[in-house]
């Protein structure tokens, strides 16, 4: 039989209207029909597949019927349907999320049920009710992407401020509106307790037979670390000191870092969002750190936003989560040598990437202050948020302020 036009828009047009086992016969007598080739001509001309025709020429000849059992295959996976799914859940949780207190591991805790986390697709990402899956499978996947949804009693703040609310909100609002601005780099910035160097036990566990000492009192040396995280790179620097965290020592290795690596990397940025903790060695009333940082801005000509999370909230801090990366990687093992401690701290990844480590060894000065006379001078390069002053400053020199 040969294939003409006509024929073809028959066979194509019936084979549409019939589904399941009716449909595979139609095709099977058609190509029965044809003869020798006939599969092959079938699949060319009429785009039939050939393993669909060998099912239903497996009916026709036997009788049987295939049941199709649609149900036995499952079904796909939320994301399969919604592509985005996966990404708008951890851009809706993490900004949310904390790390363990104790910084020993890298477990994030968050605050949002998935019953809440539903209700923000639809708030910020502007879901459909009906196209997104139920709670219970939202549940499942925060769980699979490592957000546990249980209360952790430790974790919570000792003291809530009457402001910490809308310093969370002020906090989100400028962390976002830096993330989407290219000419904004925002950096993550605070310390890490002190590293004593000796064969000491810390706790930590080794398949290597090892011994040490059970206490830490005559360490042969103290490092103190100090570190920056580029939280849309994932960009990890630490510095660690010999001697003490000051307001110079943070401001001296922001400075190294912005020379020797940001600048020229984001040639095109000229505004810094510093997120970091309201410490007392950097808080935005302490004046040697406000003059080292005017001093930063000035020489650097960079608008420069002071951003602190609330007082007993530091968790929240995204570097915080970077110690736990860390004390997990050299736990169980001697860090009985200042190279070693560094060693340890370069072999590390953060995301996949290893971090820039750094010794300092300068010698700071502790209880550095200006006098009211000296920060009046530097006051009007000073700008605070209005209720909020303490948590929220920018540093403006004098070439930008028109750009502020």
């Amino acid at each position: 039989m040969k294939l003409t036009e006509t024929l073809k828009a028959v066979f194509v047009e019936t084979a549409e209207t019939l589904t399941g086992p009716p449909c595979r016969m139609f095709m099977a007598r058609v190509v029965n029909m044809l003869g020798r080739g006939g599969a092959q001509q079938a699949e060319k001309e009429l785009g039939w597949n050939r393993g669909t025709i060998r099912k239903g020429q497996h009916e026709v000849a036997s009788g049987l019927t295939c049941l199709d059992a649609f149900s036995w295959r499952g079904r796909k996976r939320a994301e399969a349907h919604l592509p985005n799914l996966l990404d708008d859940l951890r851009a809706i949780v993490d900004s949310q999320s904390q790390t363990d207190p104790s910084f020993k591991s890298m477990r994030l805790y968050t605050r949002l049920s998935a019953a809440e986390v539903r209700q923000q697709f639809i708030v910020q990402k502007g879901y459909r009710e009906e196209e997104l899956p139920s709670t219970r499978t939202l549940s499942t996947k925060l769980n699979q992407l490592g957000y546990p949804l249980r209360k952790v009693a430790k974790s919570k703040p000792k003291k809530k401020l009457p402001q910490t609310d809308a310093i969370f909100e002020q906090v989100h609002q400028v962390n976002a509106a830096a993330d989407q601005a290219e000419n904004v780099l925002r950096i993550s910035m605070d310390a890490k307790a002190a590293v004593k160097v000796g064969d000491f036990s810390r706790g930590g566990v080794s398949r290597v037979a090892v011994a040490a000492a059970d206490h830490d009192f005559k360490p042969q040396a103290t490092l103190l670390p100090w570190g920056f995280l580029l939280p849309q790179y994932a960009d990890l620097f630490l510095y660690f000191s010999t001697s003490k965290i000051t307001s110079d020592f943070i401001v001296d290795c922001l400075d190294d870092l912005w020379r020797t690596y940001l600048r020229p990397r984001f040639p095109q940025v000229n505004t810094l969002v510093l997120n970091q903790d309201n410490g007392p060695e950097n808080q935005s009333r302490r004046t040697q750190f406000l003059k080292r940082i005017i001093e930063f801005a000035v020489d650097h000509n960079l608008i420069v936003r002071l951003a602190y999370y609330p007082p007993y909230h530091s968790k929240y801090n995204p570097i915080e989560r970077c110690w736990g990366g860390l004390e997990n990687h050299w736990n169980g093992s001697l860090l009985d040598e200042v190279d070693t401690v560094l060693n340890f701290a370069q072999s590390m990844t953060w995301h996949g990437k290893h971090p820039l480590v750094k010794l300092v060894t300068t010698i700071y000065e502790t209880g550095v202050r200006l006098t009211q006379a000296a920060m009046k001078e530097l006051q009007t390069h000073v700008q605070r948020l209005p209720k909020l002053e303490k948590w929220f400053v920018d540093i403006v020199p004098p070439a930008l302020v028109s750009d502020a």
